[in-house]
């Protein structure tokens, strides 16, 4: 039987349960003693969007204020903490002005092995456009549509290294809902999704323990993990709302998933595999990417780096109606210019080889000075099939301006 969980936005239950984390790091920190180090990025950003809105409500351009600050403390003995709070406060979508913990931690570290608790960010994943096997943080879709940004993730992990590899497990007791934009955000669908009307399988709801297992290990060139999951799904189904025809209320399964990823350097090629089978969640279990880089140092002796992307993906879950991710090709190119202000650009295009859908993926970046650093970056949806869910993205064509503070 589905569990519906109470109201409330997902950014104050973040606050909430990130409170006592916080505070535990700063009596911890107080009680022993450790010196304190803060750094952090403050950043403005501005994204336009081309095209007339296709919903009521929606604006063609928005500014963000963005604060991440990082505490951290370092003692004697393997003992240290870190607290990343975040904040954005955007002029357009109340959803999008939100805050998060990214980090709030205690990290206890000995020769072989370390033991975290609280909150903390753990990336799984070898290959460029996707990361079919990153799961145990959940997305912050308010973000970017590109699911890169994730929300801290609560839990107790206990990491062992020996010479036949480590071996990572992970206690997840409390679950994030992901973010979504709202009424008056940009890059949704027609029906507003309602995150805190959440549904779950589980009779427990959020509070269901999730684990993880997770081996690695690097031989000769060969980097390789595997893992195993049991637990709350990251990617929700959608279900209608019975009280409002133009919403939707995320539904959150319960699965075990195996993940394998792969990464082979040789000479200037960079081979990457990523692969799961799920359990639960519907029909469809299995998903794959695969692809290379090769990286063409100094080409015509110029003093530059140029690198080719290609990777494929196919993914045969349930979810895949509703990732445009499902039978697509990916192929990129990566410019480095090898200066003083690290300056890169990189250009991408998505291919649907089932359906004539197609968009193009723009970032560029560089430093000016040491503690300035600008961006570009932005979305092109060139043309969208009627199946495709990238088709309610259509006129949601963008470019971000980004200009961060490091201090």
């Amino acid at each position: 039987m589905a569990v519906r969980t109470p109201t409330g936005s997902p950014s104050g239950r973040a606050l909430g349960l990130g409170a006592a984390a916080a505070l535990l790091l700063l009596v911890g920190c107080c009680t022993v003693g450790l010196s304190m180090e803060l750094q952090g990025t403050v950043s403005l950003e501005g994204r336009l969007f081309p095209q007339a809105s296709a919903y009521q409500g929606q604006e063609d351009y928005d500014a963000s204020l963005v604060l991440e600050p990082e505490l951290y403390w370092e003692g004697e003995g393997g003992l240290s903490c870190s607290l990343k709070p975040f904040l954005r406060l955007d002029t357009s979508d109340p959803e999008r002005s939100h805050s998060d913990l990214r980090e709030a931690n205690l990290l206890y570290g000995a020769d072989s092995w370390q033991l975290l608790f609280g909150l903390d960010k753990v990336f799984w994943g070898v290959t460029e456009f996707v990361h079919l096997v990153d799961i145990v943080n959940q997305t912050d879709l308010v973000e970017s549509p590109d699911q890169e940004e994730k929300l801290g993730q609560p839990m107790l992990a206990l990491s062992l290294e020996q010479e036949w590899g480590t071996l990572e497990a992970y206690l997840l007791p409390l679950f994030r809902e992901r973010t979504f934009p709202g009424s008056r955000g940009r890059l949704r669908g027609p029906l507003v999704i309602d995150s805190g009307a959440a549904e779950y399988e589980s009779g427990a709801g959020r509070t269901h323990p999730d684990l993880a297992l997770r081996y690695s290990h690097t031989l000769g060139n060969l980097d390789l993990g595997l893992y195993q999951f049991f637990g709350t799904s990251r990617e929700p189904l959608f279900l209608p709302s019975a009280g409002q025809e133009e919403e939707l209320i995320p539904f959150y399964s319960q699965i075990s998933q195996t993940g394998l990823d792969l990464q082979l350097v040789e000479g200037q090629w960079l081979w990457k595999l990523e692969a799961l089978q799920r359990s639960g969640q519907g029909p469809g279990r299995g998903a794959v990417a695969c692809g290379f880089e090769y990286t063409w140092v100094r080409p015509w002796q110029l003093d530059l780096d140029l690198g080719f992307i290609a990777e494929y993906v196919r993914d045969q879950r349930r979810l895949a109606d509703d990732s445009p991710y499902d039978n697509d090709l990916m192929l990129g190119m990566r410019l480095g210019l090898n200066d003083a202000q690290g300056s890169e650009l990189l250009l991408g295009m998505v291919q649907d080889l089932a359906q004539p859908s197609c968009f193009m993926v723009l970032e560029a970046g560089q430093r000016l000075g040491e503690s300035l650093h600008l961006s570009l970056s932005g979305y092109l949806f060139v043309r969208t099939a009627e199946q495709d869910p990238l088709r309610f993205y259509q006129q949601d064509s963008y470019l971000l301006f980004k200009g961060s503070y490091y201090f």
